[in-house]
């Protein structure tokens, strides 16, 4: 690697991941800028998940450390920028991949339990930690802040309270690259589409019933760019390029990594 982020204190939120065959989003990243030259804090509400991210970064040379924290709760959120920022001196780069989507439904059919619990967490787990690491960043004149999104934000779905919830999750981040511009922080959103990971298979095939082989040939279907679904690390190499200083011109984008099925909107 040739040291993108090098020397740079990045906090990962969501770094763990469910179980699966293949890699999440938020360890792929957290090892993506570790390799890049990062100290990464791999954040997650399950620590011995966060800990085995940990784990694959020291193995390979990296510098890491685990934290405890649930992003849904301002307190866990504002401790947590606090303690970096007493330990390493700043936060150079913030990066928010905690989403959820399960028992969702249409319109007609959506229930207030789910609806809440979607919106609670796909919503507050990207505003308490941008609210509390911007004191941090605001002060250095500095910092790159990504959330991952979704293209259900812009794509037709008939899940309606996850796409409610990524739809806000861009308006949010374009108020928050706007507002802090002139404090020399960009804000930026990775959209991803279709991917091939432990929460989307796993988690679909075992709610669905329909089998992880069958599951993948659905969604390989969908997807125009060699029909195939991207992985963790395609959102992770976007991840790394909106936190270096290559994107240093670069704020209020919604990316989207999908292989051209966004593309078909119009």
């Amino acid at each position: 690697m040739s040291g993108r982020l090098s020397d740079k204190i990045a906090i990962v939120i969501g770094a763990g991941q469910t179980p699966g065959d293949t890699i999440g989003n938020g360890r792929a990243t957290a090892l993506v800028f570790a390799r890049e030259g990062a100290r990464v804090i791999a954040v997650d509400r399950d620590l011995r998940s966060a800990e085995e991210t940990v784990r694959r970064i020291t193995e390979e040379g990296g510098a890491a450390e685990a934290v405890e924290a649930d992003a849904t709760r301002e307190e866990d959120c504002r401790r947590l920028m606090a303690d970096v920022s007493a330990a390493h001196g700043r936060i150079d780069v913030l990066h928010n991949n905690v989403g959820i989507g399960g028992a969702d439904a249409g319109p007609a059919h959506v229930e207030e339990e789910a609806w809440d619990r979607i919106l609670e967490v796909n919503l507050k787990s990207a505003v308490w930690p941008c609210k509390h690491v911007l004191p941090v960043m605001r002060a250095r004149q500095a910092g790159a802040i990504t959330n991952v999104s979704s293209i259900a934000a812009v794509c037709s779905t008939g899940i309606v309270a996850y796409k409610t919830s990524k739809a806000g999750l861009n308006a949010y981040t374009q108020s928050l690259a706007v507002g802090n511009a002139k404090y020399g922080i960009r804000a930026n959103v990775i959209m991803p589409g279709l991917m091939n990971t432990p929460m989307a298979i796993e988690g679909i095939s075992q709610g669905t019933g329909v089998s992880k082989e069958e599951l993948i040939r659905r969604r390989d279907a969908q997807v125009p760019l060699r029909a195939r679904m991207g992985t963790a690390w395609d959102v992770a190499h976007a991840a790394l390029f909106l936190a270096s200083d290559e994107a240093g011109f670069i704020t209020g984008v919604a990316l989207a990594v999908d292989g051209g099925q966004s593309a078909r909107i119009g």
